[in-house]
């Protein structure tokens, strides 16, 4: 054997430990994480789970940690869920559809990619600082539902316009040139062929952003959020025609992080482990969004084929 062949043969082994201890390594950080994260878990479920009740669902926050409840916070998580995503769906899916098949490939477009990509990684404070100057005094929306959720839109809405552009970009170009081949407009073809190809990857991004603004609570803090609350919004439904009523957007709010930070900020343990069942509740409901983004990403997947 040559030495040229000798220190080829020794160079790979090298280069073979050193991939070896970076695996390793790597799988030890990751086991690490996951143990980590697994004892927070159970800490948090061995503390909440016993506090969970029908009761607890139903009652408003007390002074008395027994029959102090969550039927504010959640009520007003999900308004503000259902207000952010009136906002930001539309114009994000909008937003993405237009960036990638409609505006052309120059210097503005790439000033606006680059801008839409730095602002998802922005912190959410800043969105907060933003909405308490715009939405709160400017435009005199208030502290309201419809001011919490119009700067959770906002915090998303990058979000939703990246995921709607990678998934209008993976679909291949010959369905495009299939479409046009058959006399197909532009928009027919968006409508009737990119869109239901793209829609599960678009909705996945959709769940994984609500997923993530549910639970925030620095903008929501920001805006003027209470921490305590005893009462719920307004009926969106009432007796006289047209039987809608939009005054509960003008509603003020709490949300279940809010409700979690009140409790956790009082000396007695009971409010505590309050806290950890709403944080249960909470990871729950993250958990279940999630999965279901990842339900329908593989459901579609299997029914969209080309």
């Amino acid at each position: 054997m040559s030495l040229s062949q000798q220190e080829l043969i020794s160079n790979i082994r090298k280069r073979q430990r050193w991939d070896f201890i970076f695996a390793f390594v790597g799988l030890l950080s990751l086991l690490f994480a996951l143990v980590t994260l697994l004892t927070l878990i159970v800490d948090l479920a061995m503390t909440g789970v016993p506090r969970l009740s029908w009761d607890f669902f139903t009652n408003f926050p007390s002074r008395f940690p027994e029959k102090a409840g969550i039927l504010s916070a959640w009520v007003g998580s999900f308004c503000i869920m259902v207000t952010t995503a009136f906002c930001a769906i539309p114009l994000g899916v909008a937003a993405g559809v237009y960036l990638e098949e409609y505006a052309k490939k120059n210097w503005v477009s790439q000033i606006i990619e680059l801008n839409i990509i730095n602002l998802a990684g922005i912190p959410s404070i800043t969105y907060g600082l933003m909405a308490l100057g715009l939405f709160v005094y400017k435009l005199k929306l208030g502290q309201s539902i419809l001011t919490a959720g119009l700067t959770l839109g906002l915090l998303v809405l990058p979000i939703i316009i990246v995921t709607t552009r990678e998934a209008i970009r993976s679909i291949p170009n010959t369905i495009r040139e299939a479409s046009y081949a058959m006399g197909a407009s532009k928009w027919q073809t968006i409508r009737y062929h990119i869109l239901p190809y793209s829609s599960g990857g678009i909705l996945t991004g959709v769940i994984i952003s609500l997923s993530r603004a549910i639970g925030e609570t620095a903008p929501l803090i920001t805006i003027g959020a209470l921490t305590f609350i005893a009462f719920l919004p307004t009926s969106p439904v009432d007796g006289h025609f047209p039987y809608l009523n939009a005054q509960w957007l003008m509603d003020p709010f709490t949300v279940m992080p809010i409700q979690m930070f009140n409790w956790l900020s009082r000396p007695q343990a009971e409010f505590h482990v309050n806290a950890a069942a709403t944080g249960i509740v909470l990871l729950i409901m993250t958990l279940i969004m999630n999965g279901g983004a990842i339900y329908l990403r593989s459901r579609f997947r299997k029914r969209m084929k080309w």
